[in-house]
């Protein structure tokens, strides 16, 4: 049996999808991925993703690994083109990657970044693709709290209860603000994330920038270690996962 593995890339506007990851009576993007790749190999594929993400939740990079058994790797490094025509427009495959045989999509990646989109006024282009904030907001307010967020690494605060995760710890190394033709996108960068973290982390800042809590409020929040001390987590349709990134990749 001659089996070899790959990386494919992708991106998609989750805006249609329940999230990534292949659930019942639901569409998710990693059926669709699935179905498309097992079609145009002629031979059942089945991927794993780098992470979860939320119903209604965009990527402009995500990594799956998959095994192809018994097909020359130029052929299988030729499908980006058939596997897009049998995806719909909302997912892109971008690229496949040979890897090593243990490569894993989800466990071996080094570091992820995200970006949340807040718009301030009414905009029917940015529907599921940014959330509509009426408040104002302190912009340098958030940002002297999301500074605050690089001196912790347990975040328990910030994640689903329940969740199967050995450790709540993260090393985030960057979480900025910063304002664009009068809108405004939080990017975030972290060797690993948590479940529901970045968007608990926006409801939490935005309290901040709504002058609810202060700095000192903020950072008794994060110690708490409590769910329930921390913000609404904010709507999924301004986040996206932006960056994976792999030690053997380019």
């Amino acid at each position: 049996m001659n089996k070899k593995r790959y990386f494919i890339q992708i991106a998609y506007d989750g805006s249609l999808y329940h999230g990534w990851q292949i659930q019942p009576n639901a569409i998710t993007v990693q059926e669709l991925l699935d179905k498309a790749m097992s079609t145009f190999y002629r031979q059942p594929i089945e991927t794993l993703g780098c992470g979860r993400t939320d119903s209604g939740v965009h990527a402009t990079e995500f990594y799956a690994h998959f095994d192809v058994e018994n097909l020359e790797e130029s052929k299988v490094l030729q499908g980006v083109a058939g596997i897009n025509a049998m995806l719909p427009y909302q997912i892109a495959a971008k690229r496949i990657i040979p890897v090593h045989e243990e490569a894993h999509a989800r466990f071996d990646a080094t570091a992820r970044a995200y970006k949340y989109y807040l718009h301030f006024e009414k905009d029917p282009f940015k529907i599921n693709r940014s959330w509509l904030v009426k408040d104002k907001l302190d912009v340098n307010l958030m940002n002297q709290a999301a500074a605050l967020l690089l001196d912790y690494t347990d975040f328990s605060c910030f994640s689903k209860s329940n969740t199967q995760t050995f450790t709540n710890n993260c090393k985030i190394v960057k979480a900025v603000f910063e304002e664009t033709d009068g809108d405004l996108v939080f990017t975030i960068e972290a060797d690993r994330f948590l479940r529901n973290m970045v968007r608990a982390i926006m409801g939490t800042l935005v309290r901040v920038g709504k002058q609810e809590i202060n700095l000192e409020e903020f950072n008794a929040v994060i110690e708490s270690k409590n769910r329930s001390k921390a913000g609404q987590s904010v709507p999924a349709c301004g986040l996206y996962l932006v960056k994976v990134e792999y030690p053997y990749l380019k």
